[in-house]
């Protein structure tokens, strides 16, 4: 959900301010394709646009297009990015790739005149090709502000509640418009209405987001929908058959922003906020010194807020299901979070601490020397990144902060990057390391 944030702010605004916007999501790709379904990108009629859905190569055309694609409603177009374009000795797309019904869905605007193609020249109309060589299909659904306004009002509501919801979006409905004994109910299945699935799991009646329950035509449809598990991806793209229906949909599982706690406020933690602000994570800073954890050291940050040393359940409330960087250097401060963190293995999904192995290895003793069954620390201590990051070279604490960030990502989203960096899974832990090379980064506490 990169660039949600600007694209949910420019929506508040654009509304408060009476300016229409069209939202673009991609629904589908095949092939080589930079986002993946789910990207969305607004486009504001005063020339504003946040939010990308391609690398850049395909948003100044969709600006340009997007009011005139939905003057008669939501619509789906296809854009491919092949290598058999044509070109002209100088520079300029030739025309003569011209759009068939397998690349757009909305014919409606067979037969118009030029005058109704938004002051397009027919090369820049009829061009659907970009001629890129990725070798790609990228389907865009363009839809304004009006209908749109549900789904990111539902992704508000799951940033803010931290729960994911799984939303069916219908790209396509083949031979629907056909079917004489079901065409009272055409407006039930018009292209770009979502179905919160979730809510049909537990309600068993259909309903679409913004609207009021749909009528009973949907709910063998809607059935399969909800029995369909998502793979490792968030979003993928479904096909179901019912009866002469196919329909086509964008099955996607809303997630909450991927949360960050830092445990520690010093300087070198500043620029590691930056990152993962970049990314749209939710970051909190934690320090047990006040006078380090305020509003004005990490403006960017969600929540600054100073934690004593002995608050563990506010520390395991912060860290659920989070990535938990300790970078405190502070050792009573690394030892008492560390021995709560250790024993919460199953809370998190991610822990680094700031340092050196020899370091890090002498909490883990001094820990294990306080409980009276030490075997309690060994799931913690084989998810234990340390020292915290990956080493990518460099030097600085912006350095630092981009090896750490590496490093989350690599393991929020279980991808084994061969890096030479941190290490875990201690084989003996009452060795000590005298390895002082990583991790030596200066603070200012």
């Amino acid at each position: 959900m990169n660039q949600v944030a600007d694209i949910l702010n420019l929506a508040i605004k654009a509304k408060q301010q009476g300016i229409d916007a069209v939202l673009a999501t991609v629904v589908r790709t095949e092939g080589s394709a930079y986002r993946r379904a789910g990207a969305m990108m607004l486009i504001c009629e005063d020339g504003r646009s946040v939010g990308m859905i391609s690398g850049g190569c395909l948003e100044p055309h969709i600006i340009k297009r997007a009011f005139w694609l939905t003057r008669n409603g939501a619509n789906v177009q296809v854009y491919q990015t092949g290598d058999d374009i044509q070109y002209a000795d100088d520079g300029q797309a030739q025309a003569g790739v011209k759009r068939t019904n397998s690349d757009i869905y909305d014919e409606s605007d067979k037969g118009l005149d030029s005058g109704l193609n938004g002051g397009l020249d027919d090369a820049d109309f009829d061009e659907l090709n970009f001629g890129l060589g990725c070798n790609g299909r990228v389907h865009v659904l363009f839809e304004r502000l009006t209908t749109a306004t549900s789904l990111l009002e539902t992704i508000r509501n799951v940033r803010h509640t931290q729960q994911p919801i799984t939303v069916a979006t219908l790209i396509r409905a083949d031979d629907y418009q056909h079917q004489d004994s079901i065409s009272q109910n055409s407006d039930n299945l018009q292209t770009g209405m979502r179905i919160n699935l979730d809510e049909y799991c537990s309600l068993g009646s259909v309903f679409a987001l913004g609207k009021t329950a749909f009528s009973s035509i949907l709910a063998n449809t809607v059935e399969e929908l909800a029995q369909y598990k998502l793979s490792d991806k968030n979003a993928e793209y479904v096909t179901v058959e019912n009866g002469k229906v196919t329909t086509e949909w964008l099955v996607q599982r809303l997630q909450p922003q991927l949360r960050l706690l830092i445990c520690g406020a010093g300087n070198d933690v500043m620029p590691l906020v930056t990152m993962a602000k970049l990314q749209d994570w939710h970051v909190t800073v934690i320090d047990s010194r006040a006078q380090y954890a305020t509003r004005m050291r990490f403006p960017q940050a969600d929540v600054v807020m100073p934690l004593s040393l002995d608050d563990s359940e506010a520390l395991l409330k912060l860290s659920n299901n989070a990535a938990v960087a300790l970078m405190s250097h502070s050792l009573s401060q690394d030892r008492a979070r560390l021995a709560v963190l250790l024993e919460h293995s199953d809370n998190y999904r991610y822990l680094g601490q700031l340092g050196p192995r020899y370091r890090t290895e002498r909490l883990i003793n001094e820990i294990s020397t306080n409980i009276s069954n030490p075997t309690m620390l060994e799931a913690g201590i084989h998810k234990l990144h340390y020292p915290i990051g990956y080493k990518l070279g460099g030097d600085g604490p912006e350095a630092l902060a981009l090896g750490i960030m590496a490093e989350i990502n690599a393991v929020m989203h279980d991808q084994n990057a061969s890096v030479n960096g941190s290490q875990s899974n201690l084989s003996n832990i009452s060795a000590v390391s005298s390895d002082i090379d990583a991790n030596t980064v200066q603070s200012g506490v």
